[in-house]
């Protein structure tokens, strides 16, 4: 079994927060958005290009862009506390796929990207295993 830690937890909350909190209104989305940032997060652990380590699969550069030096959302997602119910969700999320039994509702996904921008150039010629929110979800 892989071990977490409180820097994996807090990490892997502030990256939902900052990639999906907009997600909770959405009707296709809510917590099942959240979940689905976790497990493609969780997903990299178990792959060889990346970390095992959950907070730095987050936190490599150019992964996950709320994590980006200039984006607006890394200021948030650093502030973000406990009295935010929103960054109350995000932990909880984040509880419930490295410690719960969740089943994974990206179905095995290690990429995903807003329906918002065109797809980007790893997305070329691949299909999504699932659409969650405004997120097409890939395995790569």
């Amino acid at each position: 079994m892989t071990s977490y830690n409180e820097q994996d937890l807090d990490t892997l909350a502030r990256t939902i927060f900052g990639e999906a909190r907009g997600e909770l209104r959405h009707p296709n989305g809510g917590m099942k958005s959240l979940y689905a940032v976790a497990h493609v997060v969780k997903n990299r652990t178990k792959h060889t290009q990346y970390s095992s380590c959950v907070h730095e699969v987050c936190q490599q550069a150019w992964q996950f862009s709320c994590w980006n030096v200039k984006d607006p959302n890394r200021d948030i997602l650093l502030k973000a506390t406990f009295s935010d119910t929103v960054f109350q969700q995000c932990y909880l999320a984040a509880t419930t796929v490295l410690f719960g039994d969740i089943e994974d509702c990206t179905k095995g996904a290690t990429h995903y990207h807003s329906m918002a921008i065109d797809a980007p150039y790893w997305a070329i010629g691949h299909n999504p295993t699932t659409i969650i929110g405004h997120h097409l979800f890939y395995k790569l």
